[in-house]
Parts: C-alpha cells; structure tokens; sequence
C-alpha cells in the first residue's frame, strides 16, 4: 500500500527524531568524557556551529528551492548522519568545531528542504495539521531516545555513548531511504521574482516576524537549562520534578499538538493564537515565579507542575500559529530559502537565550521570570501588525505570497 507523503514525511521525522533524544541526553558527557573538551570549550563549539548553520539553512533551502527539495532532503538527511558519525573520530577541539559547523549546517538546511518538501506535497489548508502531527511524532521519537540516553548515561561507559552517537548516524541515513518513498517536488526555475539566494534578507516584514517568533522561542532554553538551575537553586521542590517537568512537555505534545494545530485555518486565526500564547506564557511565567518563595516540597513540586502545564500550553499555541505564519507568508517557489530563514529563530534562542535567561531567572529571580513573561506578551502582540505589514507588501510585489487570500488582512484583529 502507498503510504500518504504526510505518512511518509512523520515516519522519516520520528525515525531521526529517536537518535536525536539519545543524542541531546549524551551529548555533554560525550563531548567531554569521549573529545575531553572543558564545558568553555563545549559551549564555545556548539555557540560557533549554530551560528554558522543559522546562516546556511538560508542558502541550503534557497539550494532546495532551486534543485528540487526532495533530492535536497535525501542528501542533507544523509549527510546529517554522516557528520555525527565524524563526531566517533574527533579528539581535538578544532576538529570538534569543524564538525558542530558541518552538523549544524546539515540541520539547519535538512530542516528547510523538509518544510519546502511539505509545502510542495500537501495543500495549504493542510500544512498547519500536517506539521502538528510531524511534531507529535517527533516528541515520541524523542522520548524514545532520551530513555536510550539515560540507558548510556546510567551504564557511563565509553561504548555507551559511542553506541548512542553511532545510534544517532544511523537514524539519519534511515530517515534518507524513507524520504526516497516521496513523490518529486518540481524544482523552481529562479526565472520569475528575485531568484537571489538572500532574497529574503530585503524582506523586512517577514525579517521582523522571523525576530518576534525568535522571542517566543526562548522557551526552549527554558526547558533544557533555566528550570532544572532554577528548581535545584531557587526552590525547595525535589530534583526529579525536573524530569516530570520534561516528560509533561513531551507527553502533552503527543497527546494534544495536533488538536490545538486544528484551531489554525488561516493567517487571521493563526495571530488570535499566537497572542493566547504569549498570554499563556506569560501566566506561567508568574507561577514559576510563585515556586520560589520558600514553599513546602510538595507545595513547591505543585506549582512548578502548573507553571510546566500552562507553559506547554503556549508553547503548542505558538507552534500552531507560527507554522501557519511561516508558511503562508513564503512567497511561491522560494519555501525553502524562506523556511530557512525562518528556522534560524531557534538558532537565536539556543545561541543568546541561555546567557540571557540564566541571568534575568537564575539571578534575578521573580523579577526576571516576570520580565520574560512580559517579552513573551510584547512580541504575541507584536505578530498580527507585523503579518498586516508583510500581507501589505506582498500585495505591491509581483512575486506575491504562496496560497495568500487577499481578504485575509482587513479581518486580522
């Protein structure tokens, strides 16, 4: 039976998605006990490499565009698993740096050419629900993953963490060989519109909308580092409310991504959400910010449970709403080069968010947390006039934007 190209895209998504738990889980101590790199040194590596993948996710989606995003994505899948299998080699901290940038910029272009290849096989209305499911399927093969990560972590042994590295390689090579189950997307021929592989650096709304979505995504460093330094040294609860926090997340992305994505039909509904989001997280700003007030455990354990459940309630809301934003606002032919840029909002969040997180919560403390939440509403809000502006300026240039229905503006409120 021939599987649907939204089947075969989630497969490829939760099979990469499973060496990738291991990986995030073992990552650290590989590269220290294994490369025997400092935690300076880690973190210089990783800053250095999603920097320059930041910038090669443009070029790459621009070379998918222009090739064909299918054969784009077979290939950076493959090197994707190619470069973390260079890391079983590396020994040296300037081979360790060469090999973040070259894995870096795998991802960032694999990510594009994914994106590009589902807005070239699924319908508009479509692609909100399909990248939901793509999500929710990804967070299980996280989950997946990250229980072989703590199996590594928990043996602590050299072959472990090779395994695990060696594991990871190889779920991107398999995610290569499901993507070629995938019917062709038609190559663009660049002779229409601006055919630069910047393009949309001149793009000024859509540059503005990539930032305001870029402040919302500092959730993220949330998760992997402020809250585990925030519950250990600013409240009483116990340390494993860490890893319930955690499997909450991933558990209610499962569960309930595809059905908050639903609520997305078009660009007006998509800026309504997005700005429930930045108010829902800005609600759970303040309750993480209540757990450190010198409650009991349990009493603590309680509220920062809330504070997680409402957080990941903003997180899927701003999901759903920015998926549709990124996509509807891409002009015909260039999804790549724009799903590109757009993506390189998380390498802003993983590169400046933990200096500045650490400092606003970890030292700051209740003031902090409520300052973030207030980011987080500031740029919510910021998003329906920035649409309203890149919908404007699409309707004055004739390349226009993909699947963009003219109505759409004068109804945002």
């Amino acid at each position: 039976m021939t599987r649907s190209p939204a089947r075969v895209l989630a497969l490829a998504q939760f099979i990469n998605s499973v060496g990738d738990g291991a990986f995030y889980v073992c990552s650290a101590l590989f590269f220290a006990r294994i490369i025997g790199l400092s935690p300076t040194q880690i973190g210089l590596g990783l800053t250095t490499g999603w920097a320059v993948g930041a910038a090669a996710g443009v070029l790459l989606g621009h070379l998918a565009d222009r090739r064909g995003p299918r054969g784009a994505a077979i290939l950076l899948a493959a090197l994707t698993g190619a470069t973390i299998g260079s890391f079983l080699f590396v020994r040296s901290f300037p081979l360790f740096v060469l090999a973040t940038c070259a894995y870096a910029c795998c991802q960032g272009g694999l990510s594009a050419a994914r994106q590009a290849l589902l807005a070239g096989l699924v319908e508009s209305a479509d692609r909100t629900r399909v990248r939901a499911t793509l999500q929710s399927r990804a967070n299980a093969g996280l989950a997946i993953g990250a229980a072989l990560g703590g199996l590594a972590l928990f043996l602590d042994t050299p072959q472990a963490y090779l395994t695990v590295f060696g594991v990871d390689a190889a779920s991107f090579l398999v995610a290569a060989l499901v993507l070629r189950g995938l019917p062709a997307v038609p190559a663009t021929s660049g002779t229409g519109g601006d055919a630069r592989a910047l393009a949309v650096l001149s793009d000024r709304p859509y540059a503005v909308i990539t930032l305001l979505n870029a402040v919302l995504l500092l959730y993220m460093p949330l998760l992997s580092l402020v809250i585990p330094l925030w519950v250990t040294q600013r409240t009483e609860a116990p340390r494993w409310i860490v890893a319930a926090i955690l499997v909450l997340n991933t558990l209610s992305v499962v569960l309930f991504q595809v059905r908050i994505a639903r609520r997305v039909t078009d660009l007006r509904s998509a800026t309504r959400l997005v700005r429930y989001s930045g108010l829902t997280m800005f609600a759970s700003c303040g309750v993480f910010a209540l757990s450190g007030l010198g409650a009991a455990p349990w009493q603590a354990a309680a509220v920062l449970l809330l504070a997680a459940g409402l957080q990941v309630v903003g997180e899927m809301m701003q999901a759903s709403g920015s998926w549709e934003i990124s996509f509807g606002l891409a002009p015909a032919g260039r999804q790549g080069q724009y799903q590109g840029f757009f993506g390189a909002g998380t390498a802003v969040a993983r590169v400046l968010g933990p200096l500045l997180l650490t400092t606003l919560i970890v030292t700051w403390g209740a003031p902090g947390w409520l300052l973030l939440g207030g980011m987080f509403v500031a740029a919510a809000f910021a998003m329906r006039p920035a649409v309203r502006w890149a919908e404007g300026t699409s309707r004055r240039s004739p390349a226009g934007r993909a699947d963009l229905a003219p109505s759409i503006g004068p109804q945002l409120r």
